[in-house]
This record gives C-alpha cells, sequence and structure tokens, in this order.
C-alpha cells in the first residue's frame, strides 16, 4: 500500500508518502516550517498558521510526488493529523485529506499526533521492538508511556503543568531569547558553568513519574530578577542551570519508569527528544541500567508528515482504523489512551 500522511497540527506544514512494500520504505517528505513568520510575535499566532498551511499544502504534496516518482492516482489511503494541536490549523489538514481521498476514492486514517512521535523511531535504520516506554518531550506535552503495540498505550506518568518544552519556551523569553526559545535557550546553555546558578528539581523524589515544571520557571525570574543588571555569562549560566534541572527529572523518571515496567527499551520522541544535553544524560544512565535507548532521525523530532503517513500505515496494517473518505471532526485535545 502506499500511504500519504500529512501533519498540520501547529506551525509545521508535513506532507510524506510511506509504501508497506519490503517491511515498509519512507519513499518521500517535504516539510515547511512556520518559524519565521511567528518571530515577529514571539510565538504562533494560530490564524496566520492557519492560512500559511493552506498555502503550502499543495506545492508540498507535488514535491513529495516529484521526489517519489510515484503519481496522485497510485495513493490507496489518506492519514492525517486528528489532533491534538490548534484547532483551525487541524481543520486545514483533515479538510484537505478528507477532499483528496474523496477525489480519488481511498480511505482515510485520522491519526494521534503524539502515536506519530512514539512510533517515529521506527523510521530509524535501528528501529524499537514493541514493548517499549515512551518518553514524550515535546512544547506540549511530557508523558511516559507504555506502548505493548500499535495502538496499546498505557499512561505512566505527565506533566501536571507546564510540559518540558513550554517550560524552555517561557524560560528563554525570560532570559530575552527569541523564538523558538527552546533551541535557543540549549544552544546558550552550552556556554553556561555546570553548577553556578542551582535550580530545583520539581518532584524528582515525589515517588511518581509525573512532572512539574512550572516551578522552575519562575524559580528562573526570581533568579532573574535578583541580579540587577544580568551579564551575557550570567545569563547562560543561568540557561545551563536550567536545564540541567529539566534534564536531570527527565532522565531520573524515564529510567525509572523502564525499571518499573520490567522492560529493557526506552524510546524518546518529540521536539525536546533532540537536545543534546538530554540525549547524553539519557545515553550515560541507560548505559549503566542496562536499557537500549532509541531516538528518531533528528529531522524527525518535530513535527513532520513522515511520522503520520507511518502511523497509518501501521494502523491499517493493525486492522485499527481506516474509514470511508467524508465527514470528520478534529480533536484540538485528546488523550493518547484514547486513540
Amino acid at each position: 500500500m502506499l500511504i500519504l500522511g500529512i501533519e498540520s497540527s501547529c506551525d509545521e506544514t508535513g506532507v510524506a508518502l510511506f509504501s508497506t512494500d519490503a517491511g515498509g520504505t519512507l519513499l518521500a517528505h517535504a516539510l515547511h516550517s512556520q518559524v519565521a513568520m511567528h518571530q515577529n510575535y514571539g510565538g504562533v499566532v494560530p490564524e496566520l498558521a492557519s492560512r500559511d498551511h493552506i498555502r503550502r499544502l499543495i506545492p508540498l504534496l507535488r514535491t513529495v510526488l516529484a521526489s517519489s516518482g510515484r503519481a496522485l492516482a497510485e495513493i490507496d489511503a489518506v492519514a492525517y493529523t486528528q489532533g491534538p494541536g490548534l484547532a483551525g490549523a487541524l481543520l486545514v489538514g483533515a479538510a484537505f485529506a478528507e477532499a483528496l481521498a474523496t477525489a480519488l476514492g481511498v480511505p482515510t486514517v485520522p491519526v494521534h499526533h503524539l502515536e506519530g512521535h512514539l512510533l517515529s523511531p521506527l523510521l530509524s535504520g535501528n528501529p524499537p521492538r514493541f514493548p517499549f516506554v515512551a518518553l514524550l518531550v515535546s512544547g506540549g506535552h511530557s508523558q511516559l508511556m507504555r506502548v505493548t503495540g500499535v495502538g496499546n498505550y498505557a499512561l505512566l506518568g505527565e506533566t501536571l503543568d507546564d510540559a518540558a518544552g513550554e517550560a524552555f519556551d517561557k524560560t528563554a523569553k525570560l532570559l530575552g531569547l527569541g523564538y523558538p526559545g527552546g533551541p535557543a535557550l540549549a544552544e546558550l546553555a552550552e556556554r553556561g558553568r555546570r553548577d553556578e546558578v542551582k535550580l530545583p528539581r520539581p518532584m524528582l523524589k515525589s515517588g511518581d513519574l509525573d512532572f512539574s515544571f512550572s516551578g522552575l520557571k519562575t524559580a528562573v525570574l526570581t533568579k532573574v530578577r535578583e541580579l540587577a543588571a544580568i551579564t551575557d555569562q550570567q545569563r547562560a549560566d543561568i540557561a545551563r542551570g536550567f536545564q540541567d534541572a529539566i534534564v536531570e527529572v527527565l532522565v531520573s523518571k524515564a529510567i525509572r519508569a523502564v525499571a518499573l515496567s520490567g522492560l529493557q527499551q526506552l524510546v524518546v520522541a518529540g521536539g525536546v527528544g533532540a537536545n543534546r544535553e538530554l540525549r547524553r544524560q539519557l545515553d550515560a544512565a541507560a548505559s549503566r541500567a542496562r536499557i537500549a535507548v532509541f531516538y528518531p532521525e533528528l529531522e524527525f523530532c518535530t513535527d513532520n508528515g513522515a511520522m503520520i503517513a507511518l502511523a497509518g500505515a501501521l494502523r491499517l496494517q493493525a486492522g485499527l482504523a481506516g474509514k470511508v473518505a467524508g465527514a470528520f471532526a478534529v480533536r484540538p485535545r485528546w488523550p493518547l489512551t484514547d486513540s
């Protein structure tokens, strides 16, 4: 089967073509980021995001078809992100996918955005095998899941307030960094001095697998206010202290989740999963605990169409999804365990 994947949940428009032949092959994918457009506003403007998705989908589809050497008529199903995400942005992708599938006479596969992320390491050359524990860390979500198979997910722990990526972005703004804040803060932290600025490790010893990062952001605000005129080095030190705190909590909880599950594989997915320090610390801790860690390729850490095409293909193969194209709804708020 040939599966077209469409992602439009926030500020990236992604289109990809995935073939189930020969064990599964990503034939082509194309992505447009709206970062430059939203920079002037310091964050994502939903209306602008939706309008830009409308402009990008058809050109990206043409690019993917040309790159893969396949024709529109060869597509067997269209997968798209149904949620969670920005309602308007989701509607653009869903309407486009349903209309295209109706015209082609093929089924659609509505996909949960987080399912795409947690399955994205399966696109790598060294994929994990079910079952495994997944650490999902992005701008909107920080969760630990037990993944038994496609569509079989059990929540082990989640953030009680700000997600890790959200905390990165808000803290970056406190430090006067531009949008997107997360990558900018991580880069600044590379120049910071370890242990120069000590910040709390929220819920590190809570005894459960939940997270809380709102208080950490407040601790940074307090530290910034204590400094009458913050220097570049002090800014870098604060960034380093903040990143070290988040990484320590994420690593500790993830390793503990794997130990409690009785499994030996950990998958890390989502935009924060690209953070170099998080990867370094996780690899070291996993090696000590004799746990195998799997990451998506860096190009698939952020939102993309490839992960949606893959998730759609796997759901079809498992007999879990697929519907006649036409009527549809989006789900801006949607627990992964209900997918």
